[in-house]
């Protein structure tokens, strides 16, 4: 089977093409484009008009790409949610009028749940414990019982906003988290800052508010190696409690932040500590993009889960525990 998988839940409007072959996930296209403020955090309106404004010619060049025909698609995919209402709407709006032309089955898909399948997929790690760490998203989330269950998450902003919005403070383009990553490797001295975890939660609203008091007191490279030990410290105490909370043995990495190597790296011992693996697949895959979307509506479609049009409206608060989990 082949599915095309349109994502757009924020900056980012991607497409893939991903076929199926046995239980094998072959990736035969995997392009997006990203929108980027020229000033401040993401505009809902303005990633729309981007999106809708890059989605054409970015279907255009993913078919080029491919050797397939457009009659070779058997399912459009799209991100349901969760995400900006704008950037949602625009991306079902192109997956509806694509399943309609190609007259194929149409379905949405659980951005969340997107990550942990297309990292299932392409490292070979089983049941795992994903930490999913995106601008929007923190949540460490473990199959049990039917469902994706989410064990701990963020209180207040996603790791990511709270990296962007300190980078913004010391003047930082959008995204900000590779930049604050470069600079965090010529840190000298940790500067003390709030550790939040409260019971399998974590809040990282307070940790912003106290480092963007330092800056001017403290070097920058400091206050971004600060940052990010304590941030990353909080997340790998979680994820080991899930791990044993779970008796899980694989922890997953997924979300645009996983690209950091620092975090690889504090999760990677943590799980290795405690006799575990550790599982992160490219950061082409870690960050939002289409493949995982296609994958995982072939997974939903092939378990015998189906929408018509009318049921495909948006959910911009779709949580990662309301999807019953019939292909596993």
């Amino acid at each position: 089977m082949i599915a095309l998988g349109i994502e757009g839940t924020a900056h980012t409007i991607g497409i893939g093409i991903v076929e199926k072959e046995g239980e094998r996930c072959n990736v035969l296209v995997n392009k997006s484009k990203m929108y980027r403020p020229e000033k401040g955090g993401i505009h809902p309106r303005e990633a729309a008009n981007h999106h809708a404004q890059s989605f054409p010619l970015l279907l255009q060049e993913s078919l080029k790409e491919t050797s397939i025909e457009r009659d070779d698609i058997h399912l459009i995919a799209f991100s349901m949610g969760p995400g900006l209402g704008p950037c949602l709407r625009t991306a079902a709006t192109a997956a509806r009028a694509l399943a309609l032309m190609l007259d194929v089955p149409i379905i949405g898909v659980n951005h969340c749940i997107a990550h942990l399948e297309i990292g299932r997929a392409l490292t070979g790690c089983r049941d795992p414990v994903l930490l999913y760490v995106s601008g929007g998203n923190t949540q460490v989330i473990a199959f049990m019982e039917g469902k994706y269950r989410v064990f701990g998450e963020t209180l207040d902003i996603g790791l990511g906003n709270c990296l962007d919005k300190f980078g913004r403070e010391l003047g930082m383009p959008f995204p900000a988290g590779p930049k604050i990553e470069e600079m965090a490797r010529n840190g000298k001295k940790y500067v003390e800052l709030p550790y939040s975890v409260k019971g399998m939660d974590v809040s990282f609203s307070g940790i912003l508010t106290a480092c963007i008091n330092q800056i001017g007191k403290e070097r920058e490279e400091d206050l971004c190696y600060s940052l990010q030990e304590t941030t990353f410290s909080m997340l790998a105490e979680v994820t080991e409690r899930a791990m044993a909370h779970t008796e899980k043995e694989e922890v997953l990495l997924g979300g645009g932040v996983a690209c950091n190597r620092r975090l690889q790296e504090m999760i990677k011992t943590m799980a290795e500590e405690r006799g575990g693996k550790f599982f992160v697949p490219p950061n082409e895959f870690l960050v939002d993009n289409g493949a995982m979307i296609a994958w995982t509506g072939i997974l939903m479609h092939e378990s015998g889960l189906k929408m018509s049009i009318e049921e495909t409206k948006v959910r911009q608060n779709y949580r990662t525990d309301e999807v019953e989990i019939k292909w596993r």
